[in-house]
């Protein structure tokens, strides 16, 4: 962008390019960061009656974001609790960039708590939390890039290829990159063969290519912050770190993301048996309890498919 910014607009554009080629957000990320942003702009402006410079980004009040959050929770079309909590948490991104590239702090923004999200009930996540919680951690400022990586090729593992955190954890750098299938040893020292879909080779090729380690074939694949061995409470922690910032239940855990594995290859028509051999089950009544298709999905095959519906 030529020239000196001056104005929200421009650091908004300035930002979501950030996103997209610093962060490599997913397109459809980058759109949703926009609209959270040119919407929170627009009333912005419509609120002080005047075109909202940089400057004044930093001189926003906690009372104004407040009225944001009550215009979206009360406009044409009301947002719900975890929709705020998710508009909240791209604002406050926004913000940090204006901190860290802008040079605009704004400590106002840090005094204004999200509305409360009722918890679900233990479920697996949708497809498109799935994809939120994968893209996030390339979004979090406070991360450097290579730590983002690392933490989108773990998650990207579990739901790609349905496996436990400590199974994630227990590559070695020989293990990369993956091939086309990898040969796994889980609970009670069951072997097990799990494709490696190009999606999961690709976030495990960004994260060597990106980690600032020398690693030896025979040591851990995933590295922590000193470069010693990642932990699973790490994984646990970044997990929860996401779900404030997306909105999502308590439910949304780690090991949800492998139930969602199984959940989501039962709705596509994958079957019971192929799904235990992917998970490592000794029992199928085990498996069983993993692939709860929700009943929206179910209802729908039902009114397709039954003569009398």
């Amino acid at each position: 962008m030529a020239g000196p910014v001056t104005s929200a607009r421009q650091a908004l554009a300035l930002w979501l390019e950030h996103l997209a080629k610093e962060r490599r957000a997913s397109p459809r990320t980058v759109e949703a960061y926009a609209f959270a942003g040119g919407r929170y702009i627009n009333f912005l402006e419509q609120h002080r009656g005047e075109a909202l410079s940089l400057s004044a980004m930093g001189t926003l009040t906690a009372g104004e974001v407040r009225a944001w959050l009550a215009y979206l929770r009360q406009g044409d079309k009301p947002l719900s609790p975890r929709s705020l909590s998710q508009s909240l948490s791209a604002i406050r991104t926004f913000h940090r960039f204006l901190d860290r590239r802008m040079d605009t702090p704004n400590a106002a923004i840090a005094l204004v708590r999200g509305p409360r999200v009722r918890p679900g009930a233990p479920r697996p996540v949708t497809e498109d939390q799935a994809r939120g919680m994968m893209a996030e951690p390339s979004l979090d400022p406070d991360r450097e890039d290579w730590e983002a990586s690392r933490d989108e090729a773990v998650l990207t593992l579990l739901y790609g290829c349905g496996l436990r955190i400590s199974e994630a954890l227990s590559l070695k750098r020989s293990d990369a990159p993956l091939p086309e299938s990898l040969r796994i040893l889980g609970k009670g020292s069951k072997t097990r063969i799990v494709p490696v879909l190009p999606a999961v080779r690709e976030a495990i090729d960004i994260y060597l290519a990106d980690v600032p380690f020398v690693l030896s074939p025979d040591e851990p694949l995933f590295r922590a912050k000193r470069g010693g061995p990642l932990s699973p409470r790490h994984v646990q922690a970044t997990v929860q770190k996401l779900r404030g910032r997306l909105g999502l239940p308590d439910s949304a855990t780690p090991h949800a993301l492998r139930h969602s594995f199984a959940t989501h290859l039962l709705g596509a028509g994958a079957d019971l048996r192929s799904i235990q051999e992917l998970l490592g089950h000794a029992s199928l009544s085990t498996t069983q309890r993993y692939t709860e298709v929700d009943a929206e999905a179910l209802l729908s095959a039902y009114a397709k498919a039954h003569p009398h519906a």
